[in-house]
């Protein structure tokens, strides 16, 4: 019996180190989340000033902060919000930009136009003064903070969908399929989004990652989540004055951004590998 000559898709994935790697720190990241849902180390929201700056021991890993509050627990905790708007933020921009993508490379004319050209206006303001912007038109809060980022994302996947389809709608199976009397929908349905998938399967890693600071930048200005619910950007903003006497109280969170980001990205550079693996050939 002859080989296959390509790899199976649980093959390519273990063969890919950025996939292996950046899985397992998005794993750590999600199981601490879960985790935290029931239990952490020590208490959350309870102001004990008694406990404020305890060294890192037994009974507090990463020792306590300026109001006595668990380090640990609150990092833990931190990643609920994390990941709540990266997933809520992320999905408003995908459902929206793909459909105005899709949209777009399908009717072309005036449609496609009108919505590239809204996207090119959003694209003239970045990501984290969009956000800004928004929220402080709104209101800051963790809702609002959402609705920002995902305003944020719309044109992302707008973009990049309407990029990959139109490079679709010109080969030979979809001239096939409008030869046979299938319509615009059908054919977009069937044909142009399973072959632009993997593409946007990639680009939601991206943008999760990119969520993930915009929140943190947002909650550090006060502008997102708000007390007493813990998030990784207002722990650096209450640790920003301890900076000489208490590093530590901004090394964490910032190193929690930190992995939670490359880990991300390193899943994202994975999944462009194992999704296609003609890249990987490429390198």
């Amino acid at each position: 019996m002859s080989r296959p000559s390509s790899q199976s898709f649980v093959s390519r994935c273990l063969n890919s180190r950025s996939f292996v790697v950046g899985g397992l720190m998005t794993g750590f990241l999600l199981s601490c989340a879960i985790i935290s849902l029931f239990w952490t180390p020590g208490e959350v929201y309870d102001i004990t000033i008694a406990d404020r700056f305890f060294a890192p021991s037994a009974s507090h890993w990463f020792g306590t902060d300026q109001f006595g509050r668990d380090i640990v627990s609150l990092l833990m905790t931190g990643t609920q919000n994390s990941i709540t708007v990266g997933v809520v933020a992320v999905s408003i921009g995908l459902f929206t930009g793909v459909t105005l993508g899709l949209t777009a490379s399908a009717q072309r004319g005036w449609v496609e136009e009108l919505i590239m050209r809204l996207s090119d206006f959003s694209f003239a303001f970045p990501a984290i003064l969009s956000a800004i912007m928004i929220t402080a038109i709104l209101g800051p809060g963790g809702v609002n903070s959402i609705i920002a980022i995902g305003i944020y994302n719309v044109p992302v996947f707008a973009r990049l969908t309407r990029g990959t389809a139109n490079a679709i709608w010109t080969r030979e199976y979809v001239m096939a399929a409008r030869a046979a009397g299938k319509g615009k929908f059908r054919i977009t349905l069937e044909h142009v989004l399973p072959n632009i998938r993997s593409i946007i399967i990639v680009q939601i890693t991206i943008q999760f990652a990119i969520a993930i600071l915009a929140e943190a930048a947002l909650s550090y200005l006060g502008l997102g989540t708000q007390p007493p619910n813990p998030s990784w950007g207002r722990m650096l903003n209450e640790a920003q004055s301890l900076m000489f006497f208490q590093p530590m109280q901004a090394i964490y969170p910032g190193v929690a951004i930190a992995l939670a980001v490359f880990g991300l990205n390193l899943l994202g550079d994975g999944l462009r590998d194992v999704l296609d693996p003609r890249l990987s050939r490429k390198r």
